[in-house]
């Protein structure tokens, strides 16, 4: 009888192991698929909600995320107004659920914050673009700009300073500046007139 009762707790402690080792194996398994998680694709769960973006300028942006690329986000602030946003510039995201989205991969990678520009310039639509402040000037600072982008390059745009709801012209506009693209916070698409 006293051989039963042995073996029997014998057999409760070797489950109670049994079932904490797995334990720790889901648990160490969960780390590690979660380490694997990219940024893109933790924010890209949020995909049609609202979220709440900070920048490196300092300036938050809320809306609801239409899409996210290798490097942007795309919100929409309000009926006609977007407003895209480079990943390199976002400090925090607030508002995600747990849900994690897709990776991006195929023709998606491609299609970075420089096609999106291109879009624009070949668009010829006027633009607000926030610009970072440069290297060594405290945090928040940023200059905003509008125009249209004339010209876009490996690594920077050229941009045509102008009122922003003025077409452009060569009359109206003051200057043509380099932007380099890294400097990039945001985008938004300006309505003429």
């Amino acid at each position: 009888m006293r051989w039963e009762q042995l073996f029997s707790d014998l057999d409760a402690r070797f489950d109670d192991l049994a079932d904490a080792e797995m334990m720790a194996e889901l648990a160490d398994r969960q780390r590690v698929a979660a380490g694997a998680i990219s940024m893109v694709e933790r924010i890209g769960g949020a995909v049609g909600r609202s979220i709440r973006v900070r920048t490196v300028a300092g300036i938050a942006v809320t809306g609801t995320l239409l899409r996210i690329g290798p490097d942007w986000l795309l919100l929409q602030e309000g009926p006609g107004r977007e407003a895209l946003l480079s990943l390199a510039a976002t400090t925090i995201v607030e508002g995600l659920s747990a849900v994690t989205g897709p990776a991006v991969k195929g023709v998606e990678l491609r299609l970075n914050l420089r096609h999106a520009l291109r879009g624009l310039a070949r668009d010829r639509a006027p633009v607000s673009l926030v610009v970072a402040g440069g290297v060594g000037e405290p945090a928040g600072l940023y200059t905003e700009v509008t125009g249209t982008i004339d010209r876009l390059g490996a690594d920077f745009l050229e941009l045509a300073l102008h009122a922003p709801w003025e077409p452009r012209r060569a009359a109206s506009v003051r200057s043509v500046v380099l932007v380099p693209v890294a400097a990039v916070v945001l985008v938004r698409a300006l309505p003429l007139g």
